[in-house]
């Protein structure tokens, strides 16, 4: 490993956890161009990811920025389903998989640039699969036709390709459940990990990891979550939409060079 791979890690787990995801498809690009194979590239892309958004998480956890009793039930179906995608990652066609990806970061990434104001009389509670969560933070009227399928297929695909889903949860938190976006990022984080850490489970059992590579570079992840978690909680809700648009267009743009085959 060169300074250079080491420092593209490191600012990719910081921005990532900045913006409440994992960065793995970043992190699987850069794997695949430092000649990583591509399963031991996802694999590894699964473990390091999930060491930047723990620490990441524990700068939220510590200043009681995440909404846990959404977190907890959400993160349930994203693990189970995560694992499913890294288990069953072999049965699929690579190329499908990273066109219908790329596609859905873009949507992902415009959908957060549209101006959306969440009111009360949005939620409609009484209609099918909408109920009330009542948090610290207030109550939370959620659309659960929409958080349930989006969190499962999130899930499925982010553990199947190597990422964390956090290109899509966010998105969710802010549409579906009307949190703030600063909100969103906090709660989205533990999402990403055990999405990663399920994810990763599931490649491992087919022996897909090289922990000498995998160790070294969980540290400079771990080293970026820390710091952009702390930035989070201090940027703007306006900045942090910009951001995410931003890099869901980047990594959608990496993806489709590295299909063209000129990464």
């Amino acid at each position: 490993m060169d300074l250079l791979f080491i420092i593209l890690i490191f600012v990719v787990a910081l921005s990532m956890t900045l913006v409440g995801k994992g960065g793995g498809n970043f992190y699987v690009v850069l794997l695949i161009f430092a000649s990583i194979p591509i399963h031991d590239a996802s694999a590894t892309a699964q473990f390091i990811l999930f060491a930047a958004s723990f620490a990441g998480m524990i700068i939220f956890g510590k200043n009681k920025a995440v909404v846990w009793r959404l977190a907890i039930p959400i993160g349930t179906l994203v693990a189970l389903s995560a694992f499913a995608g890294g288990f069953l990652s072999y049965l699929f066609d690579g190329t499908t998989l990273k066109i219908i990806f790329v596609l859905l970061l873009v949507i992902a990434g415009l959908v957060m640039l549209v101006p959306y104001s969440y009111h009360e009389s949005d939620s409609q509670e009484n209609r099918f699969g909408r109920v009330v969560l009542t948090t610290d933070m207030g109550s939370l009227h959620l659309n659960l036709t929409i958080i349930v399928p989006v969190t499962v297929l999130t899930g499925f695909f982010s553990g199947m390709i190597g990422v964390s889903g956090g290109s899509f949860l966010v998105p969710m938190l802010v549409l579906a459940c009307g949190l703030p976006m600063t909100t969103s990022v906090t709660t989205a984080t533990p999402l990403v990990a055990i999405s990663a850490l399920m994810g990763f489970s599931g490649h491992m059992l087919q022996g897909h990891l090289n922990l000498y590579l995998a160790l070294p570079l969980a540290l400079v992840t771990i080293a970026g979550g820390l710091l952009g978690g702390k930035f989070a909680l201090n940027s703007k809700p306006k900045h942090l939409k910009q951001l995410f648009a931003v890099t869901n267009m980047l990594a959608a743009l990496l993806i489709m060079l590295n299909l063209l085959h000129f990464l």
